[in-house]
């Protein structure tokens, strides 16, 4: 058994898919088949039940679940740790969607740096689906994410409300024009936003990051929606505009870490964005002025 075969298995895991597992590891289907197959002749026991829907777990690949997650986990950190200089206890793998690194996770990061200076950070921005598949197979210590999906030995917590706003870059802007930009928020931002602004023919502009939105309306002009949080400096700087009379949405950010994880500093760091979190919400709280 090798820590390939395990990754894999926990790739398809988590996508419940072959064909997702090797677009996932830039890897044939074959290879894929190839690697549980071994794994399987190696354990003696079959791992998964594959249909037409994808691959779920047999009950022997349920009970190889931990044990894959701990041999992953334990290969990523002997790897990351065993080269640590000696001032330094361990490591810790944090990554987040790019807004939640607008502010609030480098503010995390550095509660982190005077609490603990011990460890290494290593940050990393992500969408939730490759979060979540990192975290499930082990290579991920913490995510922090707007819409992550609930999976066996995580821990999903919510930890506090955005708001998204609508900005503009001309103080006169009433709604979303022909210079609109729609960000891909999530499922439920989509469905408040249909309600909000029924147009058959679709928003004319999309973008699948906040700072993307950004940086196309300082650039050419147009409004898009934005977390208060991100857009609050642009807005005292006069370079961008709350758009007035113009609904407001709750977007939940999420973190996410394994149940029943090991790692020597875990319980501080989730108690540090707890912590950030709660300062986060009482700021949030007061909006936008009327």
């Amino acid at each position: 058994m090798d820590i390939d075969q395990a990754r894999t298995f926990l790739v398809i895991h988590a996508h419940g898919s072959f064909l997702e597992a090797a677009r996932q590891l830039h890897l044939t289907q074959s290879t894929i088949s190839a690697r549980i197959q071994r794994l399987e002749e190696e354990l003696g026991v079959r791992l998964f039940v594959r249909n037409r829907a994808g691959a779920s777990l047999t009950a022997a690949g349920q009970r190889f679940l931990d044990y894959a997650k701990r041999l992953v986990l334990t290969a990523d950190q002997a790897r990351t740790d065993v080269g640590l200089p000696a001032r330094y206890r361990a490591s810790l793998r944090v990554g987040g969607r790019i807004a939640l690194w607008e502010g609030f996770l480098p503010r995390w990061v550095g509660w982190m740096r005077q609490q603990a200076a011990d460890v290494v950070i290593r940050s990393e921005i992500g969408f939730e689906e490759d979060l979540m598949r990192r975290l499930v197979e082990g290579s991920l210590d913490i995510g922090l994410m707007y819409t992550p999906r609930h999976s066996p030995g995580l821990v999903v917590e919510h930890l506090f409300d955005e708001t998204l706003v609508l900005v503009s870059s001309r103080p006169d802007t009433r709604g979303p024009g022909e210079d609109y930009i729609y960000i891909e928020w999530g499922p439920e931002f989509y469905g408040k936003h249909a309600q909000s602004y029924p147009d058959p023919a679709g928003p004319p502009q999309i973008a699948n990051i906040g700072w993307l939105g950004v940086q196309l309306i300082l650039s050419n002009g147009g409004s898009c929606f934005l977390p208060l949080r991100m857009a609050q400096p642009y807005i005292n700087s006069g370079r961008l505009h709350p758009v007035r009379e113009s609904p407001q949405y709750t977007l939940p950010a999420y973190v996410v870490y394994a149940r029943d994880s090991e790692h020597p500093v875990l319980t501080q760091a989730v108690a540090g964005l707890r912590e950030l979190a709660r300062a986060e919400s009482a700021v949030a709280s007061t909006g936008l002025p009327a």
